[in-house]
């Protein structure tokens, strides 16, 4: 459960800075990442965002990043734990263990769910085809 008292905005603006950063230099995702995001200052802000109000409890995220993600052509699963990797790595970088074991935590969970939807659409996509 989120909680005000679990983290400050600066460390949840560092978690997600730091990922972020980690995700551009790497050379499997970076690319991935940069052909589809054109605003990164207004991505980071919406991530720094999602990670507040998960985190924090501030209720600043509306969005729905399922459709987003699920219409991303040519994701595989070592996609999704290379991309979990690059997250526990920066987790792990913050001083607050319990902030880092919880993002750790909801990180697992949504990657598992973005990638579960991806799966779902991509087997609805392939049936639509075939009718």
């Amino acid at each position: 459960m989120p909680t005000p008292d679990l983290c400050t905005e600066e460390e949840v603006q560092q978690l997600v800075h730091g990922f972020y950063d980690a995700v551009r230099r790497d050379e499997v995702l970076g690319p991935i990442f940069d052909s589809h995001i054109h605003e990164w200052d207004r991505h980071l802000a919406t991530m720094v965002d999602f990670w507040s109000s998960a985190l924090r409890g501030t209720g600043r995220f509306r969005g729905a990043p399922m459709p987003k993600h699920a219409a991303l052509p040519g994701l595989h699963a070592a996609l999704f734990q290379r991309w979990l990797a690059l997250f526990d790595e920066a987790a792990s970088a913050i001083g607050n263990r319990a902030m880092a074991e919880r993002a750790k935590d909801l990180a697992a969970r949504v990657a598992e769910s973005l990638w579960y939807g991806y799966q779902m659409n991509q087997a609805a996509r392939a049936g639509a085809g075939a009718a």
